[in-house]
C-alpha cells in the first residue's frame, strides 16, 4: 500500500513538473528573441492589444514557431517511447532507426513536385515514415532484435535513404533551397498552414496511442507472454509502430529531421517514472515538447542576433547522449 501510494505521489509530481515545464516553454519562447517582449506585454499582444509591432511577432512569429516546438517535440518524444517499447529495444528512436530519414526523403520528393506545405506534406511525411518503420520492423525480426542489429539496420537505411534524397536533390537542385533547413532541422520559417494539419494528427495519434498504453504495456513483456495474456502481438505491434511513424512523419513535416529526441526524452521520463505505460507515454509527450521548445529558444538567443537551427544543439546533445548509452548497454549486456 505504501509503495502505490508512492507511485502515485511520484507521477502526480512528475506530472506537475512537465506541466510547469510546458507553461515556461510556451511563456519564454513568446517572450525571447531578436526582439524582446516582456511578459506583461505578452497576453494583452495575443488578444491584439498593445503595440501593433508586437501582436504580429506573437501571432505569426513566435506563437506557432512555440507551438511547433511543443507539437513536434511531443510527437518525436512519443514515437521514440512507443518504437523502443514495441521492438524491445532502447536504443531505437525515430532518428537513429531511419524513420526520419524515410520522413524527409519523401517530403523532398514532395517538394520536387511542388507540394511545400498543408496536409500532403504531412501524408508525404508519414508514408516515407512507415515504409521505414516496416523495413526496420521486418529486419528486426528476422535477424534478431538486439541493440546491435537494430543500430546496423538503422544505419544502412540512413545511409540508403540519404543517398536517394541527395539523388533527387542532384536531379533537381531547385529542391535544395527548400530543403536545406529541412534536412538540418529547426522551426524557422514555420507557418500555420504547415503547422494546423501536422497538429491536429499528432494530437488525435497521441490520444490514440495513450488509449492503447495497456495494449503496449502487455507487449513489453515478451510476445510469448503475450500471446498468453490473450493478446494479438503481430496484429498490435503493426498498429503501434505505425501510429509511431504517423507521429514521427507528422512532425517531421514541420520540423524536418530533427534528431535524438525521441532517444533522449524517452530514457529520460523511463528513469524517472519507472517506465509504467500509463504515465510514461504522457509524460514524454509533455518533457518532450517542453524540452525542444526550450532549446529552440536558446538557438534563437544563445548566438544573438544570430540564430542557429535547433537541429545542430539536439546534435549536440543527442550524439554523446547515444554513445554513452550504446557502451553502457555493451558492457551490460555484452552485445
Amino acid at each position: 500500500m505504501r509503495s502505490l501510494r508512492r507511485t502515485e505521489g511520484r507521477a502526480i509530481l512528475l506530472f506537475t513538473v512537465a506541466i510547469l515545464l510546458v507553461i515556461f516553454a510556451l511563456t519564454l519562447g513568446a517572450s525571447v528573441g531578436s526582439t524582446h517582449i516582456p511578459l506583461t506585454k505578452v497576453i494583452p499582444a495575443l488578444l491584439g492589444k498593445g503595440e501593433a509591432a508586437d501582436i504580429s511577432i506573437l501571432r505569426y512569429v513566435r506563437l506557432p514557431r512555440t507551438l511547433g516546438g511543443l507539437f513536434c517535440g511531443g510527437a518525436l518524444a512519443l514515437s521514440g517511447a512507443v518504437i523502443q517499447s514495441v521492438l524491445g529495444n532502447r536504443l531505437a528512436s525515430p532518428s537513429v532507426i531511419g524513420v526520419n530519414a524515410g520522413a524527409g526523403l519523401f517530403v523532398t520528393v514532395a517538394c520536387a513536385v511542388g507540394i511545400v506545405g498543408g496536409w500532403q506534406l504531412s501524408v508525404a511525411a508519414f508514408l516515407g515514415a512507415a515504409v521505414s518503420t516496416v523495413a526496420v520492423s521486418l529486419g528486426a525480426k528476422k535477424f534478431g532484435a538486439s541493440g546491435g542489429t537494430v543500430i546496423l539496420i538503422g544505419v544502412a537505411l540512413n545511409s540508403l535513404l540519404g543517398a536517394l534524397c541527395d539523388t533527387v536533390i542532384t536531379l533537381d537542385p531547385d529542391v535544395s533551397l527548400m530543403n536545406a533547413d529541412f534536412r538540418i532541422g529547426g522551426f524557422s520559417g514555420i507557418s500555420y498552414q504547415r503547422l494546423i494539419p501536422a497538429a491536429i494528427i499528432i494530437l488525435l495519434t497521441a490520444v490514440a496511442l495513450i488509449l492503447l498504453s495497456p495494449q503496449l504495456e502487455i507487449l513489453t513483456l515478451g510476445e510469448a507472454r503475450a500471446r498468453s495474456l490473450g493478446a494479438r502481438t503481430g496484429l498490435m505491434s503493426a498498429l503501434l509502430l505505425t501510429l509511431a511513424a504517423l507521429l514521427a512523419g507528422a512532425a517531421v513535416s514541420v520540423c524536418g529531421t530533427l534528431s535524438f529526441v525521441g532517444l533522449l526524452v524517452p530514457h529520460a521520463v523511463r528513469k524517472l517514472s519507472g517506465g509504467r505505460m500509463g504515465c510514461f507515454l504522457p509524460l514524454c509527450a509533455l518533457f518532450g515538447g517542453g524540452f525542444v521548445s526550450l532549446c529552440d529558444t536558446l538557438s534563437r538567443v544563445i548566438f544573438s542576433p544570430y540564430e542557429i537551427p535547433v537541429g545542430i544543439i539536439m546534435a549536440f546533445l543527442g550524439a554523446p547522449f547515444f554513445l554513452f548509452i550504446l557502451i553502457r548497454r555493451k558492457r551490460e549486456t555484452g552485445i
